[in-house]
């Protein structure tokens, strides 16, 4: 079993593209429907796929920006966070929380993406043990 995000945008085609520059992503098919909207893209992105859409408000089929925000943070684990942060923002991204050391054994910064979606870029540094983590987050959160 796998998951694969699905994301509504405004401008698929425009996404599409951004995708491609700031992560390297690969377009692998895109449907079309008659009006000229996509109703997906598929991208590669490393090991993972992601499905692009244009909003279809007639369906509630809706991007961030037409319901004010998003609940959902998609994650990318790198190899070098500097340089594919740096790439997002060339791109067009813009930055949330900026790249730094964490808690939990990571260099980590938090994007949001021209069309509203926010992203993670994390590179793992070493392990820490759960415990630490725990003992960490409530220090953090307290």
């Amino acid at each position: 079993m796998s998951i694969t995000p699905h994301i509504v945008v405004q401008g698929a085609d425009r996404a599409a593209t951004f995708y491609r520059e700031a992560f390297n992503a690969e377009e692998l098919e895109r449907i079309p429907t008659p009006d000229g909207r996509l109703m997906s893209v598929r991208l590669r992105l490393r090991d993972s796929l992601l499905h692009l859409a244009d909003e279809f408000p007639e369906m509630n089929v809706l991007a961030p920006p037409t319901i004010g925000g998003t609940a959902v943070v998609l994650a990318l684990d790198v190899a070098d966070a500097e340089a594919a942060l740096a790439q997002a923002l060339t791109a067009g991204a813009e930055i949330r929380h900026p790249l730094q050391e964490t808690f939990w054994g990571t260099r980590h910064a938090q994007l949001t993406d021209p069309f509203g979606h926010v992203w993670n870029i994390d590179q793992h540094l070493h392990d820490v043990p759960h415990e630490e983590v725990v003992a960490a987050a409530a220090r953090a959160f307290s």
